[in-house]
Parts: structure tokens; sequence; C-alpha cells
């Protein structure tokens, strides 16, 4: 391999480059070193069934022969909107043996995003998974003169192909798999866009390789022989999407379960090693594990443990545990906390958090549950992690150091630069855009605000765009206020606003799932309404309470001193939330404008939170 040396501010690779491979031979070396390694396992009555690396790469390749028997054609692009499911990861591998590559789409986008980023992307054929998506489909393809074949997983069309394609020779597929190099497109990424229309993100077959190959170094704690992790993050989503391709160059068995409901037994059965996440289950697992200790009158118990856990997990930083707290958590632990291990599957070592911060009470809870979260940092343009805490680099608050082959810098403005493998090339189209998004010297620009310490470990503080500047110019970072807040257990999303205003407020939604709960377990009625909740003055005083909270952590002229229940759910469907789940801050403050206006007027129906 050539000689590879890192550019000024770039933490040396741990594995020299490849520009000639490709995201094929991730899979090709896994089946030379690992044929009979579960890549795999698929639901199989009540258990799994477990599909080797070499039984994947056999399906892998029939059907990319099905695909080159239908006429996908090298540098093709074709549509995918599928769930979370097997069938994504051996579509994405059977395009790229067929010298095509995917365009996810969310399962969830409405039609007229389906329709635009069809159509950008220049698709000439779309997958879909079941009836559900066809009728969005349907209302789009009108405008979609270009979209020939529709082929549904739910009736049978891969296995189809799969027959089409028998006389298609083995030597045809091995030609296409090693067409693209490394600079190649591999697929196209349309950012979710908390404003605007969605870019094209481009990610190349680089991005890819690069780094899943030092991830694989880097994180080999996590994806050690043996691993497993069940995902339930959409695939369409890159933080997953690069996580199904680390597992094939790792080794690691995936299984997928798309319905949120069934997760927990989905995980018992499973039993994985790590699984990825948002903060936001990690703080709905906590919620829904003390509310259900305390219908069980065992409330006061599980908030001790906690409290212990995340005692005990503090300790462990500062270098000494004290034998009472070592023997106070040991009993809690035996008593409260083992059971949650065990809902989790009672495997779990470690986690992955990404898309947005999570508070440290949190992960100190986990840490001492036996779970390290580790936190990451990156966006659909760096391929997801730019930087990541790994189990030898772990610092609780941070997002972690760059990942080898990967740089981090500090602009003058506090702007989050990055650079490296992880850093796609540029937007599909777009080449104002992509311009904007670079420096000079050839660092992107994040658009999010962040620190790093003494030891290059990231944290971040707010997103450039959304600092608030109140009419007494005092600058405001939503998040460090948001964050504590929505982990309440009634609090659905908090969204803080005060822009040119005199003083910060919220706008706060209620978790209509734990809500009920919640009010059982504190003797109210349980089949209230939102709008009913929202009036109903012990809901009000949880608010008030966890603002209170919120505001500790910050100066006097950054608090929130109003609020406003609206007895809403921020919803993708309604533009208010990304697949993500992240708010879309920009069409939230558009829509409830006239709500923002009322905490500021003088007659304001708006509650004060106090002290």
């Amino acid at each position: 391999m050539p000689q590879f040396t890192a550019p000024e501010g770039v933490v040396p690779p741990v594995v020299a480059p490849d520009p000639d491979a490709n995201i094929t031979d991730l899979l090709e070396d896994t089946v030379a070193a690992h044929p009979d390694t579960p890549l795999f396992s698929v639901p199989d009555g009540e258990g799994w069934r477990d599909i080797s690396a070499s039984e994947f790469r056999r399906q892998v390749v029939a059907l990319a022969k099905g695909l080159v028997a239908a006429g996908v054609q090298p540098g093709d692009a074709v549509g995918f909107l599928c769930k979370v499911r097997y069938e994504f990861s051996l579509v994405d591998f059977a395009l790229y043996y067929a010298g095509a590559h995917m365009v996810p789409v969310y399962e969830t986008s409405a039609p007229s995003q389906i329709q635009w980023i069809l159509s950008d992307s220049g698709a000439t054929r779309v997958i879909l998974e079941d009836a559900d998506l066809v009728s969005r489909f349907d209302e789009a393809h009108g405008d979609l003169p270009a979209i020939g074949d529709v082929w549904r997983i739910d009736r049978g069309d891969l296995d189809a192909l799969v027959e089409q394609g028998k006389d298609v020779p083995d030597d045809e597929i091995d030609r296409r798999r090693r067409l693209a190099v490394g600079k190649d497109l591999a697929t196209l990424i349309y950012t979710s866009g908390s404003t605007g229309r969605p870019k094209g993100t481009i990610l190349t077959h680089s991005n890819f390789v690069e780094l899943c190959r030092n991830a694989k170094v880097e994180m080999a704690d996590v994806v050690a022989p043996g691993a497993s992790t069940l995902l339930f993050v959409t695939q369409a989503h890159v933080f997953a999407r690069f996580i199904s391709v680390l597992g094939i160059a790792a080794g690691v068995r995936v299984g997928h379960q798309s319905d949120t409901t069934k997760l927990l037994p989905a995980m018992a059965s499973f039993k994985p090693t790590f699984f990825l996440a948002v903060p936001r289950v990690f703080e709905k697992v906590y919620n829904a594990s003390e509310q259900k200790a305390e219908a069980g009158g065992k409330g006061r118990i599980f908030r001790a443990a906690a409290q212990a856990a995340v005692a005990h997990s503090k300790a462990l930083d500062a270098g000494h545990v004290p034998l009472g707290l070592k023997l106070r958590f040991a009993a809690l632990d035996a008593l409260v906390l083992k059971k949650l291990r065990v809902a989790l599957g009672g495997n779990v070592k470690y986690a992955v958090s990404g898309s947005a911060p999570l508070g440290t009470f949190l992960a100190h809870f986990y840490r001492s549950l036996g779970i390290q979260i580790l936190e990451g940092y990156g966006l659909t343009e760096t391929t997801a992690p730019l930087t990541v805490n790994v189990p030898s680099k772990f610092k609780i608050g941070t997002v972690g150091p760059a990942l080898p082959g990967n740089g981090v810098k500090i602009d003058e403005d506090g702007e989050i630069l990055g650079k490296g493998y992880a850093v796609f090339p540029g937007y599909w189209n777009n080449e104002q855009a992509t311009a904007e998004s670079f420096t000079e010297d050839g660092w992107f620009r994040t658009g999010d605000i962040g620190q790093l310490d003494a030891d290059g470990y990231l944290t971040i503080t707010g997103r450039k765009k959304e600092i608030i500047v109140t009419a007494g110019g005092k600058n405001v970072a939503p998040n460090v206020l948001e964050d504590p807040i929505r982990s309440n257990t009634i609090i659905g999303q908090p969204v803080v606003v005060g822009d040119q205003r005199k003083f910060i407020a919220a706008l706060i939604t209620l978790d209509a799932e734990m809500l009920a709960t919640w009010l059982k377990n504190n003797g109210h009625d349980a089949s209230m309404s939102l709008e009913q909740a929202a009036a109903f003055p012990p809901v009000i005083e949880e608010v008030r309470s966890a603002i209170q909270r919120a505001n500790k952590q910050v100066s006097r002229a950054e608090s929130v001193r109003k609020f406003a229940i609206i007895p809403v759910e921020f919803v993708e469907a309604n533009g208010h939330l990304t697949p993500k789940m992240s708010i879309k801050r920009h069409n939230i403050l558009k829509d409830f404008a006239a709500q923002i206006d009322d905490i500021y007027a003088s007659n304001s129906t708006a509650h004060d939170v106090g002290e």
C-alpha cells in the first residue's frame, strides 16, 4: 500500500488507505478470513436464524445477477424505501456488486419528499417494502417519469429477480463489483434537514472503507469476535447505515427490529452485546423503568439505586470508591438494577449514542449498570462518526476524540471544523452549497459549536444557526437547557425561544405515552387528554420543577423565565421532527408563532417558572 501522511490537524490512521478499494472488498475480506462467521440473524419463530458471511455473499451475488438481468447498469441510482430489516443490507450490497448505488429514502417521508429525492438523484428504479410505502410512492410517481421498474419486497419481487438472474455469469458480477474505486460515489443520502429542501450528500466508497477499517481497530473492544447488535434505528440514516457496513467489515452479528413496541422482547431473545440509539431512547428506558417501579410501590428504591449508580460511576472517575458507597451500590444493584440489565438482554456491554448530547446523569447511571455509553459526533456529511468515545479513550460529558484518519478543530467563532476520511466531497448537483460548506484550506464547516479540551476530547455546546441572541445581547445555546428539561418523564419536547426578546422562555409538549403512566402513579385520572393535562396544576408543577432544575445549570440571563404547555405532539408528518427525532426549530417557531407571542404579551397566559 502507498505511504500516507496525515494532513495537519488530522489524527494519523491506524490502517493505511487503499484508494483502489471499494465497499464490496469489505465483504470479500470477511468471507475470505471468516466464511462461517454469522453476519446477520433473521427472525425465525420465537428465535433467530443465523446467516453466515459466505451465505450472505451468496445471496448478494444472486440478487446482483437479478438486477443485472433486469437491466441495471453500472452507475445507476436505485431508490429504496424500507423499514429496518435484513433486506436493506442485502439490497445495498447487491447494488454494489452490480455496479450501481442505493438512494435510501426514509420510510416516514411524505410523497413530496419522495418525489424530490428520487428525481434529484436521478433514480431510474425503486424498491419498496410494502403496501403502505407503495401508496405514498404512488402519490409521487406521476411526477417521476424516469422511474421504470418498481419492485416490492412484500410480494416476493427480490426472489423473482434472483430467478431472473440465474444465467448471468459470475465473471460479470466480479467485473462489475471491481469497477468502483475509492473516490467514486457509493451512495446519496439526503439530509433530513431542519430547514429547507433536503440536500443530496455524496458519500464515496473511501468514506466507508477507510472509516470502517480504522473504526474496526479503534473500536476493537466493541466489535470483538462474538459481538452482536440489534438495529432499530432506521438504516436510511447514516448512523445505522455506517454500523451496518462496519458490522460486515468486523464480523458482527446484526439483527433488526423495526417495531419499537417489540424492542425489549427482541433484546431479550437476541441478547446483543452492544446497540446504538439516540439519547431519547436512553431517557425513555430510564423513565419507563422508574414509572414501573413507582407503580409497584418501589419508586423510592429505584431512585435511590439510580443515585447510588451515578455516585458510584463518578467515584470510579475520581479513582476511588468508598467502601460504604460500594456496599450500598452492590445491594441496590442486586435489588433493582440487575432487572434492567436483564430487560436489555443481559449481554449488553456498550451502547453507541449519537445525534444529540446525552446528559451526564444518564451516562453515569448506565455505566454503573454495566453499559458504557460511547457518545460520538458526526453528521451525514461525515459518514456518521467524526469523533467517538471508545472504551480505552472515554470521558463522560464529551463525544470523544477524533477517530484515526480524521481531525477536528474549533474555528474562531466556535464552530467545529472537520477533515479526513469521514468527510464527504460535496453535495449532489449543488456546487454553491458545497463551496459554502468548506473553508479555503479544506475543512468542513459542521454548523455546530463546540470545545476541545487539552486531550483532544470534543464537547458539543450548540448549533451555530440556533444560537439565540436576547434583546440584551446575551447569547444562549438552546440545547443546554432543552436536553435536561427533555429528560423529565412527562415532557416530550421542549423548545427554548427568546431571539431578540427580553428574556428566555420555552414551549413544552407532553409525552402522551409516559403522561398516562405518570398520572396513574400519582393518583390522577390517566385518561385525561393532552388539552386537559396541559391545564392540570400537578402537570404544570412537574414541568415547572423540570425547568427549575435545568435553570440551575445556566446563568440568570440564560434561564427560562416563562413556559407554555402546548397540547400537541411534535411528529415528523407535521414537519416538526426530523426522522432522527430532532426538532425542526424553524418550522416550530413559524407554526407556533402565536403561542410564542402570547408568552411575551403583557396579558400573557404563560406560566412563570419562579426560582
